[in-house]
């Protein structure tokens, strides 16, 4: 929704759903832009089951991130919310919701997330 100014409204929540076959997986994506802040939704089918939020830090070069839902030792969730909110310099809430945790893998996702911000910068 566009404000009078011409800029995106501020109480405005914008959503954005895309999908990537990387290798063999059809991967989900579901962005949710909110004021400051990006929840991120990666599946290939509908579950919460993990969930994790990082900020930049005025103290520190790398994003500080924790783990809110799911197993803290599964840290993809974390990973990715630390990268997304180095790049974003929003709070980001990514929950990862795949078996894949490869780093190989991962990365195929972050640069799936990348492209498609790059192409829509204003969902996100």
């Amino acid at each position: 929704m566009e404000a009078a100014g011409g800029g995106v409204d501020a109480g405005c929540i914008g959503l954005h759903d895309f999908s990537g076959q990387l290798g063999e997986q059809r991967v989900h994506f579901h962005a949710m832009r909110l004021q400051d802040s990006l929840f991120l939704w990666v599946g290939a089918a509908p579950a919460l089951s993990s969930l994790a939020v990082a900020m930049c830090s005025p103290r520190d070069s790398v994003p500080v991130s924790t783990s809110l839902l799911g197993d803290p030792s599964d840290t993809a969730s974390a990973c990715l919310a630390q990268r997304l909110a180095k790049k974003t310099k929003k709070q980001v809430f990514v929950s990862y919701n795949l078996p894949n945790t490869d780093s190989s893998f991962t990365l195929l996702i972050e640069n799936r997330i990348k492209e498609e911000m790059t192409a829509f910068p204003e969902k996100f």
